[in-house]
């Protein structure tokens, strides 16, 4: 190895194995700020959502009124709007139905709302699993590749002291194969 110790020097000199640990690591970090950054805005525009309607709601104004106002939106609502929706829009289509006692409506709403906040907390929680799983391995892959990287350059110098000397010294035999152990 020559005098010259810049990063890229040192990747390129470095083993396949360290080097695709290297790589594997690049891509989980750029992956996991593609996520980071995009829950970032998603969560940004949920707040804003739900503030804004939170302000309408407590307004006192009707809820007809609101919940029109909601579904006239070309997309489906999201946020607290769209568990509102999703209470009002069963509310009303049980309340039409005869035969149902008012208590009926209201665990029929209750219940429409409760699987619309469900599919907003899955919608607002995506890929928190796969952050997780990235900021839990990521130092035991690094680890990994710190100590196969040990290992061989361990190896490499025992290879040059035993051309040299005949035989290995003893602190590189000890420190090569605690190394492999630990690897």
């Amino acid at each position: 190895m020559t005098g010259n110790l810049s990063f890229i020097s040192l990747v390129i000199s470095a083993s396949v194995v360290v080097q695709l640990v290297l790589l594997l690591l690049l891509a989980a970090s750029i992956g996991s700020w593609a996520i980071i950054l995009r829950k970032r805005r998603v969560l940004k525009k949920a707040v804003s959502g739900s503030d804004s309607f939170e302000s309408s709601f407590w307004s006192g104004g009707d809820l007809t009124s609101i919940y029109r106002d909601i579904s006239r939106g070309g997309e489906p609502p999201s946020d607290m709007a769209g568990v509102f929706e999703a209470g009002f829009r069963a509310f009303k289509r049980l309340a039409e139905q005869p035969g149902l006692s008012p208590g009926q409506v209201v665990e029929g709403a209750q219940r429409a709302m409760r699987v619309a906040q469900m599919r907003e907390m899955d919608r607002l929680e995506h890929n928190l699993s796969t952050l997780a799983t990235v900021g839990s391995t990521s130092p035991y892959v690094g680890l990994f590749g710190t100590g196969v990287g040990w290992d061989s350059r361990a190896f490499m110098i025992s290879s040059i002291a035993r051309s040299n000397c005949g035989s290995p010294p003893s602190t590189i035999r000890a420190g090569s194969s605690t190394t492999s152990m630990s690897g």
